[in-house]
């Protein structure tokens, strides 16, 4: 029997432990920062926020490119010979990353690419489901194992409050006006994934606390979110009592399992300290 092996990218943010001990192949996006290309993950979060602190800028951040992807899917033909590699990728309407994957995989035989059309927290959901199928039926034909991840890939559902308006002003998100705006008024906007591309869908007024309380509880009401498994996102800077708030309210609903997941530098570029989001999968 052929071992099929999973593979993502950084923007993922696939907790380390999970990826260890799933064995699941992570390759790294990119961080560019005072002219300084970074793998992702060998930049820490904290070296991001002292760099806005410093010049209220923020890094841009780029794809993995082809060379990258047909070095990445070598290595793990060498470390898994003769294995079949399916790769649940960062969505195709926000980087180039999932075509430039496409473009390798033009000289590999038995790869497998899922657009997973989702970032972060929506991602980690669609490759879990996928080592969770793998892990209950290790025998299932690949082909089989596609069909299904695929047919999740449109009920993955994400939605994140950024920390910061900061951040989405510095990066050119928001207009100078919008931000003094909602400084003001302390507005925070909801960004969410909608057919994989990042939209902002509501606006929240109120402290963090308030905020992130109704963010789940909207996303609850509005997505049948399946109750084995929920995700939660966060940027360091997220007070813990909001967490232990968020535990609450998820084992008030009757979730299962919680997990969660610290934004990478990725999402980190454009939600600043202190966010919140929510993945999960619908029915």
């Amino acid at each position: 029997m052929r071992r099929i092996i999973l593979s993502t990218e950084s923007g993922a943010d696939l907790p380390g432990i999970l990826a260890d001990n799933h064995e699941v192949q992570v390759v790294p996006m990119h961080v560019i920062m005072e002219g300084q290309d970074y793998l992702d993950g060998h930049l820490s979060v904290e070296e991001i926020f002292d760099y806005h602190d410093r010049t209220k800028k923020i890094p841009s951040t780029s794809a993995t490119n082809v060379h990258e992807y047909y070095e990445f899917f070598t290595k793990i033909r060498n470390d898994f010979p003769d294995s079949i590699i399916i790769h649940v990728g960062y969505t195709s309407k926000a980087s180039a990353s999932f075509q430039n994957a496409v473009i390798a995989a033009e000289d590999f035989k038995d790869l497998y690419l899922i657009d997973a059309l989702n970032v972060t927290g929506g991602l980690t959901a669609v490759v879990m489901y996928a080592v969770k199928l793998l892990e209950k039926e290790p025998t299932i034909e690949p082909i089989h194992l596609i069909e299904k991840i695929e047919s999740k890939v449109p009920k993955s559902r994400l939605a994140f409050i950024p920390g910061s308006l900061d951040f989405l002003r510095a990066g050119g998100r928001v207009s100078n006006l919008a931000y003094l705006g909602g400084a003001l008024l302390k507005i925070k906007p909801c960004i969410e994934l909608i057919e994989g591309k990042l939209v902002s869908t509501k606006k929240y007024r109120g402290n963090m606390s308030a905020v992130a309380e109704k963010l789940l509880r909207d996303y609850l009401n509005q997505y049948d979110i399946d109750k084995q498994q929920i995700y939660f996102i966060y940027s360091i800077g997220l007070s813990e009592s909001i967490k232990q708030r968020m535990n609450e309210i998820a084992n008030e609903t009757g979730f299962e399992n919680t997990t969660w997941i610290q934004a990478g530098a990725m999402i980190t570029t454009h939600s600043g300290p202190g966010g919140f989001g929510i993945a999960g999968l619908e029915y």
